[in-house]
């Protein structure tokens, strides 16, 4: 199992109760896939860019695609440039994944009308891998799912924790994970793809830059436990997300505006 395929299982366990929106749950799936590369020394950082290795080929398809995806040309990829383009329906990519492998299984509700589905969890080995990974802890996966502001190791709703089950169905309705106004295709900025965006200076959403301030997992200087590469990585995933949620907050009030003209307030 990877990184990336236990976080989406982890997303898919929360849903009910913390349901992430797609554009953020699909960049931290193209963090998470940079982790992974890494570990596979497959890539190698050069500060903050991307660096396509000779390293072992991975048996995952997903990630082989990622590998595939790489920039191989000099200056190279940016980190954050990778998250924006790599991660352009990159959850709906894992969702289906899951699905064909039997990990997740979809059933529409009754209704003629009715959006939600339910999803149901398979009790699998690889589930309860990605469950124990976070009940122990471990600094990466559990810096991504912070970041996403799922539940933690055995908190409420989460895996282990109060609230939560491992072979219960959930219900994903509109606006959650896996509905309508989440990230696949395109979201809620005004129809544009949720990847690659430009934000109000005209840079483009993702470029690389870094916030001052905590690193990943809250923690100032970045989190414990992971290597300086893996840091770099999960800096660019928060700095992404902080990104894309202003995006949507202009939108909502550029919207709000334009529903007041309309109204006449």
């Amino acid at each position: 199992m990877t990184t990336a395929r236990d976080l989406m299982i982890i997303a898919l366990d929360a849903a009910p109760s913390r349901p992430v929106e797609q554009g953020d749950l699909s960049l931290a799936l193209a963090g998470a896939e940079v982790v992974d590369l890494l570990a596979a020394e497959a890539v190698t950082l050069d500060g903050d860019r991307i660096v396509p290795g000779l390293g072992p080929a991975t048996d995952d398809p997903l990630l082989s695609r990622a590998a595939s995806a790489l920039v191989r040309e000099r200056p190279y990829e940016l980190v954050g440039d990778w998250l924006w383009r790599r991660g352009r329906g990159l959850s709906a990519a894992y969702l289906a994944a899951l699905e064909a492998e039997g990990l997740f299984g979809r059933q529409r509700r009754r209704g003629l009308f009715s959006r939600e589905r339910r999803v149901t969890r398979a009790d699998t080995p690889d589930r309860r891998a990605a469950v124990e990974r976070l009940a122990s802890a471990e600094p990466i996966l559990a810096a991504l799912t912070s970041a996403l502001g799922l539940p933690g190791p055995g908190g409420p709703g989460g895996p282990g924790g109060p609230g939560g089950s491992s072979e219960s169905s959930e219900t994903v309705g509109p606006g959650g994970l896996g509905g309508p106004g989440s990230l696949g295709s395109q979201d809620e900025q005004g129809g544009q793809d949720e990847t690659g965006r430009q934000d109000e200076t005209g840079r483009r959403a993702g470029s690389g830059e870094t916030r001052e301030g905590p690193g990943a997992g809250g923690s100032p200087g970045g989190s414990a436990g992971v290597s300086d590469d893996v840091d770099t990585v999960l800096a660019a995933v928060l700095d992404a997300l902080t990104r894309l949620q202003a995006i949507r907050q202009r939108r909502a009030v550029a919207q709000a505006a334009f529903d007041n003209v309309w109204r006449g307030d």
